[in-house]
């Protein structure tokens, strides 16, 4: 250390120890704020960038997969649903984005297989249900409603 050496404090006489009574208000006046003045506040902004909120859709591909799996569309874009959790994991926000909106699509169209599947089925009974109600009254005979 330099033995010239000489810790300055504002308001002491240059070359002058400062005495504790000094320090001890300067501390006091540093930690109450310092005084108060009519100039304008300094102020300082800090733009904090929130994160790119990427949804992944894994609970409807989920569903998809348990309910409406046709031609295996629903685990397929499960699958895509945890590339893209993995992705956001890592922090790879396009990558992310890019398998999530491939599991969007497939998901889409996992439910509109699956409802006109649904769909077909009903109409499939009914239609059947119906013919062999007709075929059982006309062998027997019975009037009709």
């Amino acid at each position: 250390m330099n033995p010239n050496f000489q810790p300055f404090v504002p308001g002491a006489n240059a070359g002058v120890t400062p005495s504790n009574d000094v320090l001890k208000e300067e501390y006091e006046v540093s930690v109450l704020g310092g005084p108060q003045s009519s100039m304008a506040a300094r102020t300082t902004v800090v733009n904090i960038q929130t994160d790119t909120v990427v949804p992944d859709h894994i609970v409807w591909s989920l569903f998809n997969t348990l309910f409406f799996n046709t031609c295996c569309l629903g685990f397929v874009a499960f699958a895509f649903s945890v590339k893209s959790r993995d992705r956001k994991m890592v922090g790879d926000v396009i990558g992310a984005q890019s398998y999530a909106s491939t599991a969007k699509c497939l998901n889409i169209w996992a439910v509109v297989l699956g409802l006109l599947v649904i769909i077909a089925v009903i109409i499939t009974v009914v239609i059947i249900t119906s013919g062999v109600l007709r075929g059982y009254r006309d062998s027997y005979h019975l009037p009709q409603d």
